[in-house]
């Protein structure tokens, strides 16, 4: 008898990591709201793939052998023009006293690290042309079922308010 648990029909790896990718985005957008000003002793180190689609680097950096299929690029005391959306983040960093401007979409990311809190995420790399695998819409929402929720409170939403703290 095999104990190996079943394929998900749901794909959380990619939504989990899809979450985590959110969070650099979100770190990123508070540093580009202050200016650019790194609080405190907090400074990054992103990883990313420097072939992935959408990645974008001076050819010299590409070509360079030591970085042809990653790089690592810390956001600490120098770098400027950071700019974040969506997608992913703009930045100019300095190499070698040659200015440059890096694009990086999150999804070309492989890891953040900011060692002053100790704090790390690491990503699983998508592949060329990889996107987050579409899904199927929700079958219990379909209009032959009247409209009307099964489950709920008054007002006709479907919270539920879960209450995780300690027992006394």
């Amino acid at each position: 008898m095999s104990e190996t648990p079943p394929d998900s029909l749901i794909p959380y790896d990619e939504i989990v990591q899809e979450a985590l990718r959110a969070v650099v985005g979100r770190v990123l957008g508070q540093i580009e709201r202050t200016g650019g000003t790194l609080p405190g002793a907090h400074h990054f180190y992103i990883t990313f793939k420097t072939r992935a689609p959408g990645v974008s680097i001076p050819s010299h950096l590409r070509d360079n052998d030591k970085f042809s299929d990653e790089m690592t690029i810390v956001l600490q005391n120098k770098f400027w023009d950071l700019k974040v959306d969506e997608d992913g983040f703009k930045v100019g960093l300095s190499f070698n006293q040659i200015p440059a401007k890096l694009e990086i979409p999150y999804a070309a990311i492989t890891a953040f690290v900011d060692p002053a809190v100790d704090f790390g995420l690491q990503f699983q790399a998508l592949g060329a042309g990889t996107a987050p695998e579409p899904h199927e819409d929700a079958q219990n929402d379909s209009p032959e079922r009247g409209g009307e929720a099964d489950v709920g409170t008054e007002d006709g939403s479907n919270v539920v308010s879960v209450d995780f703290g300690r027992k006394k």
